[in-house]
This record gives structure tokens, sequence and C-alpha cells, in this order.
């Protein structure tokens, strides 16, 4: 899956140029859900947690291996809560651009897994592991096969999008990773305990 660093080198460039320029403007209200979207949970769910996140973040890694079981157990499961997972990619772009593109280009049902493939991976990738094993197991996970990726993060649109993305996440102060948005405000304590607390004020409104 070389390949993807590849197609995707100018991307790098190119995105992380534009998230960097907006990081001193003035914050901006995070993007509603979309039809683009990939969304976990239920449509009717009360409370919407955004994540802002990247796959070579060890942050956002940790949170996935330590926080996110519990999470989608307590808050998911029961209906609570619906998530959305959006990119934010941080160096090495050379890693992170690729494996948003390959996520993205996953069938949508199959997005969650893909992460948690990409995620799963991540500390031997960062210890300099073998690139093309890390996304190898992502395709796996992703429903498509090889070509189906290659041919998918080969279109224009997938840059549009993710540079799209990353511009919009940055507008609404995603400027580190991972960043939370509970119902639309900005949740600095990742715990489970202070999303917990996000989650409960926005459930009664406040």
């Amino acid at each position: 899956m070389r390949t993807l660093a590849r197609i995707l080198a100018t991307a790098a460039v190119l995105i992380g140029a534009g998230a960097m320029t907006r990081q001193d403007a003035p914050v901006a209200p995070v993007p509603a859900v979309h039809a683009n979207d990939r969304v976990m949970g239920r449509d009717d769910a009360p409370v919407t947690v955004i994540e802002y996140a990247s796959f070579t973040c060890h942050v956002c890694g940790d949170w996935h291996a330590l926080v996110w079981p519990e999470f989608k157990r307590r808050f998911i499961d029961t209906g609570r809560v619906r998530m959305v997972i959006r990119n934010m990619p941080t160096p090495p772009a050379e890693l992170s651009i690729p494996a948003a593109a390959l996520a993205r280009c996953a069938a949508p049902e199959r997005f969650f897994d893909t992460a948690d493939a990409l995620f799963d991976g991540q500390p031997a990738i960062l210890r300099g592991g073998d690139q093309g094993a890390w996304f190898d197991a992502a395709v796996a996970a992703s429903g498509r096969t090889r070509a189906q990726i290659d041919t998918c993060v080969a279109r224009p649109e997938i840059k549009t999008f993710l540079e799209a993305e990353i511009a919009a996440g940055a507008a609404a102060g995603a400027t580190t990773t991972p960043a939370f948005f509970v119902n639309g405000r900005r949740v600095h304590d990742r715990s489970l305990g202070g999303l917990e607390i996000a989650i409960r004020t926005a459930e009664e409104g406040r």
C-alpha cells in the first residue's frame, strides 16, 4: 500500500499548510453532522460527539485504546451519543495523510473497523514498523479490495474532501488532536469522566 504515500505526497504538503494558516483565525462553529460524515450510533441520539483525530497521533491512539471501548459501551451502545470521527492529520504526513485517505475510502459501514485497525497498528508504525503491513491490516478491515482502495485514494475528490475537513476543523479550534466537541462545544478534558460531564450537561440542555 506504499502507493498511497506517493499518490498523496503533494496533498500532504497542501493540507498541512492549509491547516496551519488557520490556527490564528477566529474560531468558527464546528460543522454540523452531514451526509459525508462517518457516524456510529443512533441518528436520534440526544448528544453528538465529534472527534478530530489523526492516525499518527499517539495521544489519539492512547485514547482509542484506553477510553474508546468504555466510551462506546457507556454512551453509544446505550443510545445516548452518536459519534463522528473526522480527520486532522499530524506529522509524519507521509503516514497520516494516506491513512486518512484509506479510512475515507473504506466502505462507510466499515469506517470504524478501519479506524480501529489503524489505531491498533499505530504503536508499531511509530516505532518504525512496516508501513505496508499497517495499511494491509486496514485494507483487510475496510470492506474493499486493495485495487478499489488504490483507485479511490487517487480520486481528486478525496484530496478535496480532506482539505475541507481539515480546514473546517482548524477553523473551529481543533488545532491539537484529539479534539472533542460535544453538541458543538469544545471539550478539553478528554478523559472518560470529563466527557461524561460534558455529555450530561448537553443532555440537560445546559
